[in-house]
């Protein structure tokens, strides 16, 4: 259970783009995949392609569903422990500012954001 390094950005920048590569992860897409696939939900939903309404539209088409998580601290659940909690399957974790995906235990990111508190987990669902 550990931060992995992923940028899966053609251009290789690192900046404001972590909906993308969270979503890149977390099915299997290229880059420029899940940008136009965001950009087109943005537009059918009138929203900004990186809106979180945008991207809980997008992953419920996915077959995600979305619960929250607790917040409080100072006992705050960080994105480490719940990789650490979730050896199987793959999570998008939403905090305040950030997603992060969870793969079999791992958090894959351009940075270390495992001391990021999470408040949603997107979780897909079995049909």
């Amino acid at each position: 259970m550990a931060y992995r390094y992923y940028n899966p950005n053609p251009t290789g920048t690192n900046t404001e783009d972590c909906q993308i590569r969270a979503v890149t992860k977390a099915l299997g897409v290229d880059w420029d995949t899940a940008y136009l696939a965001l950009a087109m939900q943005g537009f059918i939903i009138k929203r900004e392609q990186t809106s979180k309404e945008t991207m809980w539209a997008y992953l419920q088409g996915k077959g995600f569903a979305r619960y929250a998580l607790p917040d409080t601290c100072p006992a705050c659940y960080t994105v480490s422990m719940f990789a650490k909690d979730h050896p199987r399957g793959t999570f998008l974790l939403g905090t305040s500012d950030h997603i992060v995906t969870v793969v079999d235990g791992d958090w894959w990111d351009t940075w270390d954001s495992g001391d990021r508190v999470p408040i949603f987990v997107w979780v897909k669902e079995e049909r």
